[in-house]
């Protein structure tokens, strides 16, 4: 049994938080959020404490690892003073915006020894991970093309927006990491980036937009295409196909049911996709806490981790910088 500290009570929060005391490997011993209100919320629901402040959770002994789903701009010094106090860390995307507080982060936490797992969920869905395992074990022979389709019902609100970095930083980071997953030891080596404000005008003030296409290249010439948008009117979009050489396989989207309607004014009708990544990935985000937790308890290396975490940003910095200029740009790693 882990002992678990908890710091943010928002939506993701209180995903984890149910996920945790769900979870007969792991209590949820401590809650912490600046506001004390979700904090309690979160507490009264889980049967966690609520913790006055974030050293409290880091200084009790009996804490064996620390979840940080807040803000990503408190990720950087959640992780390096948690590493500090010895507390395995499982740690939301993205680690931070910036790189370079990244790479500070980095060699902060250098030599502290205690595990780092970063939240990619999506790595742990039974269909992407079917399609991964497929293409590493080569049934599809070499593999030549990778299709990732991500759209969100709907924009979230300006104010969110404005602070998250970007579509890339935000929201395409999640593929970027997935086709890293798909890809495996073949790195990406160019790429380019397109965008357009299709959806919420208001975008163009801070220069983000919410209609996205991402072409790259890896370096055994895979063709890796990327397409998002913040607006789908039927549901959550998330589709990922991979084609090789002996055939294709792919993971499609999931819907509340698999019944399908035959009528006059209808062939082929199905339900509606779920409504959004509460849903969708429901499953994954207990998977991943239950590989978080074996991490702790075996001292298994997380499946993805910090530097999983850094090659994402990378590739997300770069689209950034190929949306900016128009051009292709060579992703460096270093």
């Amino acid at each position: 049994m882990i002992k678990i500290g908890l710091f943010g009570a928002g939506r993701i929060g209180l995903v984890h938080a149910a996920n945790i005391a769900g979870h007969a490997g792991a209590a949820l011993l401590y809650i912490y959020d600046a506001n004390a209100a979700a904090a309690e919320s979160v507490a009264r629901k889980t049967g966690a404490k609520v913790a006055p402040s974030v050293q409290a959770i880091l200084k009790d002994k009996s804490v064996d690892a620390v979840l940080i789903a807040s803000p990503t701009n408190t990720h950087v010094e959640l992780i390096t003073a948690a590493a500090q106090a010895g507390k395995a860390i499982f740690c939301e995307k993205p680690i931070d915006l910036d790189m370079q507080r990244v790479l500070d982060c980095q060699k902060a936490i250098a030599g502290s020894g205690v595990p780092v797992q970063l939240g990619f969920n999506r790595r742990y869905d039974r269909s992407h991970r079917e399609v991964r395992n497929a293409v590493q074990a080569g049934e599809i022979g070499a593999l030549e093309l990778l299709v990732i389709t991500s759209r969100d019902p709907a924009p979230a609100p300006l104010s969110y927006l404005e602070g998250s970095g970007g579509i890339f930083r935000d929201m395409t980071i999640h593929d970027f990491d997935m086709a890293r997953f798909i890809l495996g030891a073949d790195p990406i080596e160019e790429l380019y980036a397109a965008g357009s404000v299709m959806v919420e005008p208001a975008l163009a003030r801070f220069g983000d937009v919410d209609t996205a296409m991402v072409v790259m290249r890896s370096a055994a010439g895979v063709l890796i295409h990327i397409n998002n948008s913040r607006r789908a009117v039927y549901g959550y979009d998330q589709r990922l196909e991979a084609f090789g050489a002996k055939g294709v396989v792919a993971s499609d989207n999931m819907r509340a049911s698999t019944l399908i309607r035959h009528t006059a004014t209808a062939t082929d009708a199905k339900a509606p996709l779920l409504n959004f990544f509460l849903e969708r990935y429901a499953q994954a985000y207990i998977e991943e806490l239950a590989d978080f937790i074996d991490v702790v308890t075996q001292g298994k290396k997380p499946q993805v981790d910090f530097e999983d975490g850094r090659l994402a940003l990378v590739l997300a910095d770069a689209a950034s910088q190929s949306l900016k200029s128009g051009q292709a740009v060579s992703v460096k790693y270093d």
